[in-house]
């Protein structure tokens, strides 16, 4: 019994050893990847912010704006390619006193390599409905569960171009290290405004309509968990404006400051951290485990099988003797004599006298 034991946690050692280097290196590879559904909406914020309000035309000054991101994935749009995900965003920018009335409407699609992260061009990717964008280099993911220290290519959208995301720094958020990086988007047109505006509004004295074409300047300051490249905090400090074609008039259409809010900053951190524990599970934990499982197989089997088993022997088998009957071979016991019957006794003397009969007695 101690022996097959032995043989049975030997098997087992084996089976744990070959299946550690199969989660390490082909299961992990199947989990650490973005997902293709993903559904989280991003809340920001801005105080003694600038915008102008195209309703009563006039600039409003030191108001509080909010940006709602969502982002959606849309599964079925890869066309069965599970390698690429496909997500949806959608930016809305408005007044906090009138939030019925947006300042800004953004909407883009990116699709992207689920194991880097990087953009691809497929899938109707487009940017405020326009299909003809190219996108390069990162979007709304770094790369998965490997961020490192240096500068990533990030496409924005507002701009359409590609614009270096340099390391800044190590900093915390709420407890988790992230990695902060900073983004300069240089004063950039990004198309005319169909309406002519006042001269007067854009600081001409004559009052004459004029053409007007939109200029857009930003820094996107982000950080970064680099376990898993989920961003969990945004920074987005833009200033947006109109000017005439020979630069002489200018007016502010936006400019704000605007930062993730607190409360889901600590959401993304959530995010972030149970992410890295299912990575950390199928790189480290499982795989180390089963290594250390396997090992203690192989030595406690080896020791059990090795010994010696505590049962006991058989008994013998019993031998064939000559007459093809199996029991005793000794030799066998002479037969045993019958008894002689014992002779009878002849009576004695006394027994054969006759014995006197009694005479009746007299009656009276």
């Amino acid at each position: 019994m101690r022996r097959r034991v032995g043989l049975l946690l030997i098997g087992l050692g084996a089976f744990f050893l070959t299946l550690a280097p199969l989660v390490r290196f082909y299961v992990a590879e199947q989990v650490v990847r973005a997902p293709l559904n993903r559904y989280q909406v991003t809340h920001l914020e801005s105080p003694n912010s600038t915008y102008f309000d195209q309703a009563e035309l006039k600039t409003k000054t030191n108001v509080t704006l909010l940006a709602t991101n969502t982002v959606r994935g849309d599964v079925r749009a890869n066309n069965g390619n599970d390698d690429i995900a496909v997500w949806d965003s959608t930016t809305n920018i408005y007044d906090k006193a009138n939030p019925k009335k947006p300042v800004q409407i953004q909407g883009f699609r990116i699709a992207f390599d689920r194991d880097t992260g990087r953009l691809v061009n497929c899938c109707g990717v487009h940017v405020d409905g326009d299909g003809n964008v190219r996108m390069e280099g990162y979007g709304l993911l770094f790369p998965i569960a490997n961020v490192q220290k240096r500068d990533y290519p990030v496409y924005d959208p507002t701009t359409r171009q590609v614009a270096p995301m340099k390391f800044g720094a190590v900093e915390q958020v709420h407890g988790l290290t992230a990695y902060r990086f900073t983004q300069h988007i240089p004063l950039t047109k990004t198309g005319p405004v169909e309406a002519k505006l006042p001269g007067t509004m854009l600081g001409l004295q004559e009052a004459e309509p004029q053409r007007v074409d939109r200029y857009t300047e930003a820094y996107n300051t982000v950080w970064v968990d680099p376990r898993t490249g989920v961003p969990v905090k945004h920074r987005k400090n833009i200033r947006s404006t109109v000017r005439t074609p020979d630069g002489r008039g200018e007016m502010i259409v936006a400019q704000a400051d605007l930062i993730t809010t607190d409360a889901d900053q600590r959401k993304a951190v959530d995010l972030a951290d149970g992410t890295a524990l299912q990575i950390d599970m199928v790189r480290i934990f499982v795989p180390g485990a089963a290594v250390l499982l396997g090992l203690l197989g192989l030595l406690i089997g080896g020791i059990m099988g090795l010994g010696r088993d505590d049962a006991p022997p058989p008994p013998p088998r019993a031998p064939r003797r000559s007459d093809g009957k199996f029991g005793d071979l000794s030799p066998p016991r002479p037969p045993k004599q019958p008894e002689k019957p014992a002779r009878k006794k002849a009576p004695s003397r006394a027994a054969r006298r006759p014995v006197p009969k009694r005479k009746p007695a007299p009656r009276a």
